[in-house]
């Protein structure tokens, strides 16, 4: 079966989507570590690099099937918040328009019986709840912890430890 237009040209958006969610993560780290949060700098480098690795998915996923990959530039990201708190909201928010987005991939894959990038996309699919829920459960102590400076600390402490594994090495 010939790849076709339409999953490609959704596909591409796709790719797009993931660098601009990597440099949107990068953005963040950046912030973090200007307020001497390391931890969560850290965390957030490590949504940096999930995401870049999730575009080389698609990426190479479009070339192996024939098509080509075409990319566009990359939309400036937000530079400042005003807490953490905000940070992590604005993440969640973030993740749930990339399911939504994720969920459209798969939606014209179905669409057009593209079966073997229906399946691709399940890992995507996947992955997005994980990752929503990694999110919601940062808030939630986020919230516990209100302005307990020492807790914010340790909070800071155990995200320092989050290191990048290459899940999309090892999924379909």
């Amino acid at each position: 079966m010939r790849f076709k237009q339409s999953v490609q040209d959704v596909l591409n958006k796709q790719i797009n989507a993931e660098f601009w969610s990597a440099y949107l993560y990068l953005s963040m780290s950046a912030y973090l570590s200007d307020q001497g949060l390391n931890g969560f700098a850290n965390w957030m480098r490590v949504q940096y690099q999930e995401e870049v690795s999730h575009a080389l998915k698609i990426y190479d996923y479009i070339i192996s099937r024939g098509g080509r990959v075409l990319l566009d530039p990359i939309e400036p990201v937000e530079r400042e918040w005003s807490g953490i708190k905000e940070i992590f909201d604005s993440t969640y928010e973030h993740e749930c328009k990339v399911t939504d987005m994720i969920y459209n991939c798969y939606e014209v894959a179905v669409s057009e019986k593209d079966h073997a990038t229906a399946n691709m996309l399940q890992w995507f699919i996947d992955e997005q709840a994980e990752e929503e829920e990694n999110v919601l459960a940062i808030i939630d102590q986020l919230k516990l912890i209100e302005d307990n400076k020492a807790a914010l600390y340790m909070l800071d402490k155990e995200l320092s430890t989050r290191v990048f594994v290459d899940a999309t090495k090892t999924a379909n």
